[in-house]
């Protein structure tokens, strides 16, 4: 669950990154976020995940206040939210397992717990035969679904995809969105997937918010609108 009441954001060289942003995904959605460069994508995330502070305005993620969240909570709130980069961000010397497994490690989950919750999520994007397999020995898009099964591993309220077909081909691009939409519709997982690719979000009849100099200029469901974003 996200809720966004009349959030700005402007930074202390005086750039007004957002400017009075209202937004509500309620739990299980499926949301494209788009828009160009500088739109001010990013800063919506990082408002999302904590790492910056609204100038103004309200904003609630999974039962966290924003406004009011302490900093031993961050760690809380950001766990509740599996992020998906572009780059990936796997670790070269443990295997896929190890890779998935580490963000359950750093909470101090059992083992046995860690071995049944790993395999499961390997198996949901179709890792499971390639567990001991090292980051170097798979392909990108197969990396991109490792990034995934470490998203998903902590059981999140919500997945954050940043760009997460970025480094991708169209082919494997397109198996990474029908993962995310199948994660989506199994699992009952919120989905907010951040992109510009606006050929790959028109393959898909879901929820599209556009954001432009900071502003939600459209909110519909199905279709870029590559002329309001732009």
């Amino acid at each position: 669950m996200l809720r966004l009441l009349d959030v700005s954001k402007v930074y202390e060289n005086g750039t007004q990154a957002l400017a009075g942003i209202n937004l509500r995904i309620d739990d299980g959605e499926f949301v494209f976020l788009v828009g160009s460069s500088a739109s001010g994508k990013s800063t919506l995330l990082k408002i999302l995940t904590s790492e910056v502070e609204m100038t103004s305005g309200r904003g609630m993620v999974n039962s966290f206040n924003l406004n009011r969240i302490k900093a031993r909570d961050i760690p809380k709130l950001r766990r509740s939210l599996g992020v998906v980069f572009q780059d990936f961000r796997l670790i070269d010397k443990k295997t896929i397992f190890e890779n998935v497994a580490f963000a359950m490690r750093a909470v101090g989950t059992p083992p046995r717990k860690i071995k049944k919750r790993v395999e499961y999520v390997l198996g949901l994007v179709g890792l499971k035969e390639k567990a001991d397999h090292y980051p170097t020995q798979i392909s990108g898009g197969e990396k991109q679904r490792v990034a995934i099964a470490r998203a998903l591993v902590n059981n999140p309220s919500m997945i954050i995809a940043d760009e997460p077909t970025g480094n991708l081909d169209p082919r494997m691009s397109l198996d990474i969105m029908k993962l995310l939409v199948k994660i989506n519709e199994q699992a009952g997982t919120t989905v907010l997937v951040v992109t510009h690719e606006h050929e790959l979000v028109d393959k898909f009849e879901k929820r599209v918010v556009a954001i432009r100099d900071g502003r939600i200029v459209s909110d519909r469901t199905g279709g870029y609108y590559q002329n309001e974003v732009v």
